[in-house]
């Protein structure tokens, strides 16, 4: 006789699951069980996992959920149909929304009613309450069971008498149960220490909270066999036999709204596209548009996808009637509909992306369209959908937030007792870019030995739950959009910030079961773009929208070959630097390869070095086969883009179309779910029987996997292209615009305020300090119609001053100039702390004198009572010495985190100079591998997955940027001056090809000590 486990718990039930679903599943299917139940409680989060797993095992996977009610009620909801289902999951909705984020509050009430679909098996506590068998009798007739549970523990007979008896007289058959919490024996000590985790004690304290053994793992058949009377094992199997629903059975339908009543969706669509068409080719539409157009519209009719560009539509429409800027991007966004639809800036007839390739009819998916917005607008547009539509028919994607290294340390010692020291330390050893097999080593230097019992319980535990799932959160933007109720689908629950709910599933999930997201994301750059039209809308003839910045400007791309790309979008970076003058863009396409080429993809499939041989004329272009230059021919035979690697599937290893989107999704989720073994098989194996070479054959095997970590389309890399050109435009012919517009967009891109002004400052642009009389909140312009105006700081910039104190401030000052510092503080009644902050920052200049001077002034002023108010007694003048240069450097970094003085090593040079450190701008005169010393602060640390451990260093001195390659060697012999400092002098080779300038780093002093205190932190990146 076989089994089904009816009661079953996966690592998505947070802290009490210690098994991933897929590892419940295998070991189900190898011991023989008929079938399997997720029963998460209260939660659907980790089911489209188990019923991926169960498919590719061939095991039935019955899907339900567990609720534990105050009162102790205990129970296992299972799903017979779709209805039922739908019914769990507005249970799981119903409870998840009536309590803050992470827990749940239900009733008995709350279960008498709208499960009459489900079946249901109570589970008795320790303490049995036969009052809940009658009552289980009573509302869920001929759908209810006793679940009786054999753990070896020495009440087991009794138990299981108690409650045969009971299910006699209670007329509710029993049925065997395991209480499974993990898939094997072994994984007990782990969920000894999520359930630590889980109550906030350490293990030793933990008690009763834990299991009394091992037990409650899947059982091999013949152990359940002794344990359980037969009728009761049969009985798992015929309640098996009632649960036929699959989740492939989900139907998702589009909401109504957008489509007038009375007309069809086609027919609105193709007249949307009509009148957009007339406003985006007044001059009229060429024929290969035309074709285009109607070749894209009858897809879609077919696919019925209709709703879907509506439904973009309509939020991109109501975006920008708001002012807020937005862009598609994707491979349907890249199309002649979505052009016509405003939906996004890609004129189909300079593209020649294939809105086929991810929109087809053999794979039958939905479209990828995502559209940025403003990032501190976005959030109107995400109310504006739930309003459109109504919470219980919008929700985001949830994000599975899983434990890395440092967060599993931090749980993991405390649950083992380790002091709060010790866990601090360890957590804090651990770098950025450290993994799990790095722990051992910074164990022993913080001396403790990575042997000792403790310590390698703590390794071991903490390796265990790597990449467990620790919460949900909410998804950057995605939205999930229908025309019934999302429970009907999956339940929704409250996300953690203020008005937004969450379904349980994340993007990997929808995508798996093909349900439809409108992805609405926030991006920096938009908002930085928007700032800068804003700020130049005095200026005659000035661009206002994306499409007026003409394209093809010689100025712009020569200013991209020179690697001049400090905060221009997608090429700002240390790699797209170095990059940059290798390919010298010169037009849309080459930024479309800039963006996409420095990515783990081409990198890990070495395609970034033929590519650019090629390209420079030193390697001649070949194809694998005529077939293939198809395929390869814009990117001169190198596979680049995620598309392509597809197409070469389908056309050299002759997958098909539906196999082709199964490698993309597995690409996207090997290392989190499995290898890709069953895959490379097949596709080396059908390239060499088409006649293809091992060595190509591997090539692409190997290109695959990098694209695991990180495949750019060229869809989304040609909408990024886009966004690119336009910033290095504005920066190009607008400096000081787009320097401030950058800094009042900030935090966003890879560089900090103060290395955005001092590249701006490099370009000629003058800045002014902020002034409570002359600053805005925001950075702006002086004079704002000027051909070359200057940049005022913004009050924004102060640390700890807030914007509703800098709001009013501006107010006050338009109704009539400040007089003093006595007369700012008793008009706006700032709290000292303001005042404080204002004179720290020197923006009390004009009306307070010097630093010194304008602290004094905020701390005599006296906030008197009634008509006294604003009549503070005259004192006698106290005289003050003005700080020197270094303490208002020092003073300028700690209150706006940047200096308008001179350059902390300008300050510093004489000392430089006695070390025969030489200036960044010096380097490029220098002799290629000459021994070079330099120095500055550190700006950046950057160690990519595809570098082989090489960390990229940026350090800057009053001249510029020098840039330093630091090897793993290096790394491990000076690893705190290369980490820790904030001042670093290095001397090593220096290396300059191709307009690449770096120094590979061979020794390191840490000159932090230098600075006096003032503390600048880094931008520290994978």
């Amino acid at each position: 006789m076989s089994y089904a486990e009816l009661h079953c718990l996966s690592n998505f039930s947070f802290q009490r699951g210690a098994s991933h679903a897929k590892e419940l599943v295998k070991r189900a299917s190898a011991l023989g069980y008929g079938a399997l139940a997720i029963t998460d409680e209260c939660s659907m989060a980790g089911i489209v996992r188990a019923h991926d797993a169960a498919e590719e095992a061939g095991l039935k996977l019955l899907v339900g959920s567990e609720f534990r009610l105050p009162d102790g009620l205990h129970l296992a909801l299972l799903a017979p149909d779709h209805d039922a289902y739908s019914q769990i999951c507005l249970l799981i909705t119903k409870g998840r929304r009536s309590a803050e984020k992470g827990k749940y509050h239900l009733t008995r009430s709350d279960l008498q009613q709208g499960l009459d679909r489900c079946l249901v098996i109570w589970i008795p506590g320790a303490d049995i309450q036969d009052d809940d068998a009658h009552w289980l009798r009573e509302h869920f007739p001929a759908r209810g069971w006793i679940g009786v549970t054999q753990l070896l523990q020495a009440d087991d007979a009794e138990r299981m008498n108690h409650l045969l008896a009971l299910g006699r007289e209670a007329s509710l058959p029993c049925v065997a149960t395991g209480g499974v919490h993990y898939h094997v024996r072994e994984r007990r000590r782990l969920h000894d220490v999520m359930t630590a985790i889980r109550v906030g004690r350490s293990v030793a304290e933990a008690g009763h909270e834990l299991f009394p053994n091992g037990e409650r793992h899947l059982r091999p058949l013949d152990t359940l066999r002794r344990l359980y009377p037969p009728e009761l094992l049969a009985e798992t199997l015929r309640i098996a036999e009632r649960c036929t629903f699959k989740l492939t059975e989900l139907r998702y339908r589009y909401p109504h709204e957008v489509v007038p009543e009375g007309r069809t969706p086609i027919g609105y669509l193709r007249e949307r596209v009509r009148l957009g068409s007339a406003e985006r080719w007044p001059g009229g539409i060429l024929p290969k548009v035309i074709d285009q157009l109607e070749q894209e519209l009858q897809l879609i009719e077919e696919l019925g996808y209709e709703h879907y560009f509506l439904t973009v539509a309509d939020i991109v429409h109501w975006a920008r009637s708001q002012g807020i800027l937005c862009q598609g991007r994707g491979s349907a966004a890249n199309s002649a509909v979505c052009f016509a639809l405003h939906v996004t800036e890609m004129d189909p007839a300079i593209s020649n992306l294939l809105f086929g390739r991810f929109l087809s009819r053999e794979r039958g998916e939905p479209p990828d369209i995502d559209v940025d917005f403003e990032h501190q607008r976005r959030e109107e547009v995400m109310q504006y959908v739930y309003r459109r539509y109504g919470r219980e028919r919008a929700a985001l994607a949830a994000t599975v937030i899983r434990y890395q290294p440092r967060s599993a340390l931090r749980d993991v010692g405390r649950a083992l007792g380790f002091s709060s020291d010790h866990i601090d330390a360890l957590a804090k050893s651990m770098y950025w870019f450290d993994d799990a097999t790095k722990m051992a080593e910074r164990f022993v230097e913080l001396g403790i030995d990575p042997e000792a019992p403790m310590s390698r319980n703590l390794l071991g535990f903490v390796q265990e739950l790597l990449e467990f799932p620790r919460h949900l959160s909410q998804h950057v933007g995605g939205f999930v959009i229908s025309e019934a109720p999302l429970h009907t689908l999956v339940p929704v629950e409250n996300a953690a910030m203020e008005n937004r709910t969450i379904i349980q599933w994340d993007k990997d999930d929808l995508e798996s079961l093909k349900l439809l997201k409108v992805d609405c994301l926030a991006l920096g750059m938009l908002s930085a773009i928007r700032r800068c039209f804003d700020l130049l809308a005095p200026h005659p003839g000035s661009p206002q929208r994306m499409q007026d910045i003409p394209d093809g400007d010689g100025p712009t791309y020569d200013m991209l070959g020179k690697a001049d790309s400090v905060g221009v979008f997608q090429v700002e970076s240390r790699a797209q630097m170095s990059m940059l003058p290798r390919l010298q863009p010169k037009c849309h396409y080459d930024l479309t390869v800039q963006v996409a080429i420095v990515r783990p993809g081409p990198i890990q499939g070495d395609m970034v070095h033929p590519y650019l041989r090629r390209r420079s004329g030193k390697e001649k272009v070949e194809y694998p086969s005529k077939a293939l230059e198809g395929v390869l021919g814009r990117t001169l035979g190198v596979p680049l883009f995620q598309e392509q690697v597809m197409e070469i599937a389908m056309v050299a290893a002759s997958f098909t179309p539906g196999e082709a989107d199964n490698l993309r999704r597995s690409m996207a989720a090997w290392k989190r779910r499995g290898g890709l073994e069953h895959l490379q098989g097949k596709l080396i194996g059908g390239m060499l029987k088409n006649g293809y070479t091992q060595e190509f054959a591997e090539r692409i095997y190997q290109q695959i996997l990098g694209f695991g970590d990180y495949g750019f389309p060229e869809s989304h890399a040609a909408g990024f292209a886009k966004l690119a050109y336009v910033s290095a435009w504005l920066k190009c012919h607008y400096p000081a615009a787009f320097c401030a517009a950058l800094i009042n967009s900030w935090p966003m891109g890879f560089y900090a305020t103060a290395q955005l002004m001092a590249d701006a400052r490099r370009h000629g642009v003058e800045f002014h300090p902020a002034d409570v009389m002359h600053s805005d909140w925001d950075c702006s312009l002086e004079p704002p119609d000027a051909e070359r105006p200057a940049v005022r700081l913004g009050l924004r910039m102060v640390s700890g001053f807030a914007e509703a104190d800098g709001r009013a401030l501006m107010q006050a000052r338009q109704e009539r100039p400040f007089s003093s510092v006595d007369d700012l503080a008793h008009r706006l009644k700032l709290p000292r702390k303001s005042l404080d902050a204002l004179a720290r920052a020197d923006a009390l200049a004009t009306l307070g004198g010097h630093r010194h001077r304008a602290r004094w002034a905020t701390l005599g002023n006296e906030r008197l009572p009634g008509m006294l108010a604003g009549h503070s007694a005259a004192e006698d003048a106290v005289e003050l010495h003005a700080p020197t240069e270094g303490q208002d450097i020092v003073a300028d970094y700690r209150s706006t985190g940047l200096t308008l003085r001179r350059h902390p090593l300008a300050v510093l040079r004489p000392k430089l100079d006695r070390l025969r450190v030489r200036r960044a701008a010096d380097l490029p005169k220098l002799e290629n591998g000459q021994t070079v010393r330099v120095a500055g602060i550190v700006t950046h640390r950057q160690r990519p997955g595809t570098a082989s451990g090489v960390i990229f260093m940026s350090i800057e001195d009053e001249t510029g940027i020098a840039n330093l390659i630091v090897w793993p060697r290096a790394q491990e012999e000076m690893r705190h001056e290369i980490i820790g400092s904030t001042l670093i002098v290095v001397s090593g080779e220096l290396q300059i090809a191709d307009g690449v300038i770096n120094v590979v780093l061979e020794k390191a002093r840490d000159y932090s000590r230098w600075l006096g205190g003032m503390r600048m932190e880094s931008r520290d990146f994978h």
